[in-house]
C-alpha cells in the first residue's frame, strides 16, 4: 500500500474514533443531565445519587463537556436573580404567612386589594423584574429580550418559548384547560382590557392611559407602544404581566366588559404562570397555593423550593403573634410594641431559639385623609390647624416606639425626591387655634367647641378592626384636638366596609398608608382627573392646578435633576395644602421562624422565593 495513502487511512480512522467517543460521551453527558432533571421533578431527595451523577458529570474534561456548562451557565442569567437560589436547596415544606383582612375577589384588575395583589405575586409573573440587589436593574422573567426604539416609544419583546398556564377547571363551565402556552395575545389581552374604560381598573388604567397599544407579531413577539415618552415607561412595559384568555374570554363576540367586572365565580380563582398556582380560597380564613410543577423557572434554575405558600386571615396582631409562638404560622409582622416587649423570650434566643428577627426601612408612609368634598375641610388653614393639633412626636415614642421616622410628604424619605429641607408641622394648640379662628371656627357660646353659622366643628375618622396602632393612635389625636376646639369620633370597620366607603367617597376621614414607588408619578393619587373617578386612588377628591401641572412636568421628565426639582416643588406644595397630614413611615418588623435557610434581606424585603427548609425540619400544611 502507498505510504501516502496508508497514512490517509490511519488519520482518518483516528478521526472516526475521535468522533464516535466524542458521540458516546456527550450521550453520557445528555443520559446524565436529564436523569438529573428527572429526580428533581420528582422531588425525590437522593442526595447520594445526585451528588454521584454530579461527580460523573464533572469528571467529564473535554472541550464538549466544557461548553455544556458554559451554556447552562448562560441559561441560568436568562432568568431574574437566579443568582440568589440556593444550590444546596432542597424541595419540600411550607410558608404559613398571616394578613388581618380578607379580600372581596382575586381579580387583581379590579381590586388593587394588597391581599390579592400578594396573591397575584406569587402565582404570576412580570416580563422582567428589577435584581433584587441592585434595583435600578431589570432582569429577565417571561421575556427572553427586549429592545427599545431610538426615539425610546417602541419596545420590542421575544417571549420565552414554553411558558405554560396554570392547569385549572373553569368554575363556570366545567372545561378542564391543561398545557395552554403564555403568548403575546395574552399581554394585548391584558392591555386591552385595562384600558377598557368600561372595566372597573381606574388605579391600573393610570399607568397605561399613555400606552397607546400591543402589536403581535407571532405567538413570542409583540411590540409595546406608547403615544408619549414616560418616565416610567420601562418599569411600566417590563412590569406587564400576562392574562388568561382563556379564563375570562371564552365566548364569542366582542369582549364584554360588564361581564368581565361581575364574573363573580371566575374571580375567586386565580390563573397565572408563576411558581405557585391557585389551589384554594377559603372566605375569611385562607388561600392555599401550590407549587407549579411546570414553572418554567426550573429551566434557569430559579425555581422556589418550598412546596406550599398559605395566607392565613388572622384579624387581631395578638391571636397572630401566638399563633407564631405556636408555629402556626411561619411569618409574622410584628408590631412596634411586640418588637419591644415579647420578643425577648427564649423563643427569639439568636442562638437557640426558633424565630428570627428582621429590621428594615419599610417603603411607605401613613397619613390622615380628609375628604374635600366635604365643606368642613375645604379650608386649608383648617387643615393646617389639624396638623398642629396632632403629636406626632409623642405617638413615634409611645405608640411606635421609636421604631419609625416621621414624614411630610409623598415621597420615601430616603429617596432623592423627598425634600429633607421641610420641617414638619409642629404640635401647637396655640397656633391651630389662631388658624382656625382665621378661617372663621370659634367658640362663641363657650361650650369648648368651635362652630361656625351654627355647625359644630366635629367628624368622624374611620379605624379599621383589628389594627392595634390606629387603636392606640387615635385616642391620642382625639384627645388633643378635643384642647383645640374640635370633636373627632373613631369609628371602627371591617377592611372590606372601609374599600367600599372610600371608593364611594361616603366618609369625613380616614387613617391609611400607601407604598412609596422607586419611581414617582403621582397621578394616580393626586391627579384633578383621578377625583371624581369612584374607586380611584384619589379618594379624598384632591383638586389642584398647580399640582397637576407638577404631577404632568414630572411624567415626562427624563433628566434627573429636573426631575427632583420638580418633586421637591410638589412636595412643598402638598406641605403646604396639606390635604393629608403626613404621619409617619414605619419600619419593617419581621419574624420568620428559624428553619428557614437562604433567608436575605434586599432593598426591597425578603424574597421568600429563594428560602428554602432542610428535609428533617420540613412542616405540613395544618387540615
Amino acid at each position: 500500500m502507498d505510504r501516502n495513502v496508508y497514512g490517509n487511512f490511519i488519520l482518518t480512522m483516528l478521526l472516526i474514533i475521535t468522533a464516535f467517543s466524542a458521540y458516546i460521551i456527550v450521550k453520557s453527558v445528555d443520559g446524565l443531565s436529564m436523569r438529573t432533571e428527572k429526580v428533581f421533578a420528582q422531588n425525590v431527595s437522593l442526595e447520594n445519587e445526585i451528588n454521584g451523577i454530579k461527580k460523573q458529570l464533572n469528571s467529564v474534561r473535554f472541550t464538549v463537556g466544557s461548553q455544556i456548562e458554559k451554556n447552562n451557565h448562560i441559561a441560568a442569567e436568562k432568568m431574574a436573580n437566579s443568582e440568589f437560589y440556593d444550590v444546596n436547596a432542597v424541595s419540600g415544606g411550607r410558608l404559613i404567612t398571616a394578613t388581618e383582612s380578607d379580600t372581596k375577589n382575586m381579580n387583581t384588575i379590579i381590586n388593587n386589594d394588597s391581599f390579592a395583589s400578594n396573591v397575584w405575586g406569587y402565582c404570576s409573573d412580570a416580563l422582567a423584574e428589577r435584581n433584587y440587589k441592585n434595583i435600578d436593574n431589570f432582569e429577565p422573567q417571561l421575556a427572553e429580550s427586549w429592545k427599545l426604539s431610538e426615539d425610546k416609544m417602541i419596545y420590542h419583546i421575544k417571549l420565552k418559548k414554553g411558558i405554560l398556564w396554570h392547569d385549572f377547571k373553569d368554575p363556570v363551565s366545567g372545561k378542564e384547560w391543561k398545557d395552554i402556552e403564555v403568548t403575546a395575545h395574552d399581554f394585548k389581552f391584558y392591555v386591552d382590557v385595562v384600558k377598557n374604560e368600561k372595566v372597573e381598573s381606574p388605579f391600573q388604567r393610570i399607568y397605561l392611559q399613555d400606552l397607546d397599544r400591543i402589536e403581535v407579531i407571532n405567538n413570542y413577539e409583540f411590540n409595546v407602544v406608547w403615544s408619549k415618552k414616560y418616565i416610567k415607561s420601562e418599569e411600566t412595559t417590563l412590569g406587564l404581566s400576562p392574562l388568561p384568555r382563556h379564563l375570562y374570554y371564552t365566548y364569542d363576540g366582542p369582549f364584554d366588559p360588564v361581564k368581565f367586572n361581575e364574573d363573580h365565580e371566575r374571580n375567586k380563582i386565580v390563573v397565572g404562570c408563576g411558581p405557585y398556582r391557585f389551589v384554594k380560597w377559603n372566605r375569611n380564613l385562607s388561600v392555599v397555593l401550590k407549587k407549579w410543577e411546570k414553572y418554567y423557572g426550573g429551566r434557569f434554575g430559579a425555581s422556589p423550593s418550598l412546596e406550599y405558600i398559605e395566607i392565613d386571615v388572622i384579624n387581631h396582631q395578638n391571636t397572630r403573634f401566638q399563633a407564631m409562638l405556636s408555629r402556626k404560622i411561619d411569618m409574622i409582622n410584628f408590631t412596634p410594641e411586640q418588637w419591644i416587649f415579647k420578643t425577648s423570650t427564649p423563643e427569639f434566643d439568636p442562638e437557640k431559639g426558633f424565630i428570627r428577627k428582621y429590621k428594615y426601612p419599610r417603603r411607605a408612609y401613613y397619613y390622615i385623609g380628609y375628604n374635600l368634598t366635604k365643606p368642613l375641610f375645604q379650608d386649608k388653614r383648617v387643615r393646617q390647624a389639624l396638623s398642629h393639633c396632632i403629636d406626632r412626636e409623642r405617638i413615634i415614642k409611645d405608640v411606635y416606639y421609636g421604631l419609625g421616622r416621621i414624614v411630610t410628604g409623598p415621597f420615601f424619605i430616603d429617596s432623592i425626591y423627598y425634600d429633607k429641607s421641610i420641617t414638619p408641622y409642629s404640635f401647637s394648640i396655640k397656633k391651630a387655634r389662631e388658624l382656625m379662628k382665621e378661617a372663621g371656627w370659634i367658640d362663641s357660646d363657650n361650650d369648648g367647641i368651635l362652630d361656625k353659622n351654627g355647625e359644630k366643628f366635629e367628624f368622624t375618622i374611620l379605624q379599621v378592626a383589628g389594627s392595634e396602632i390606629q387603636k392606640k393612635m387615635l385616642p391620642i389625636i382625639k384627645e388633643d384636638l378635643e384642647k383645640a376646639g374640635i370633636i373627632m369620633k373613631i369609628q371602627t370597620i371591617e377592611w372590606s366596609v372601609l374599600t367600599e366607603r372610600l371608593e364611594n367617597k361616603n366618609f369625613e376621614a380616614c387613617t391609611l398608608g400607601w407604598t412609596a414607588a422607586l419611581v414617582p408619578d403621582e397621578y394616580q393619587i393626586w391627579h384633578s382627573s383621578q377625583a371624581g373617578i369612584k374607586a380611584s386612588s384619589n379618594h379624598i377628591g384632591f383638586r389642584n392646578p398647580e399640582a397637576d401641572a407638577l404631577i404632568e412636568k414630572i411624567r415626562i421628565s427624563f433628566d434627573m435633576k429636573e426631575r427632583i426639582r420638580l418633586a421637591h416643588d410638589f412636595h412643598r406644595l402638598l406641605h403646604e395644602l396639606q390635604p393629608y397630614t403626613f404621619l409617619f413611615t414605619p419600619d419593617n418588623l419581621i419574624g420568620m421562624d428559624a428553619r428557614y435557610k437562604n433567608v436575605r434581606v434586599f432593598p426591597l424585603g425578603i424574597p421568600d422565593r429563594i428560602t428554602w427548609v432542610p428535609t428533617d425540619k420540613q412542616m405540613p400544611l395544618p387540615e
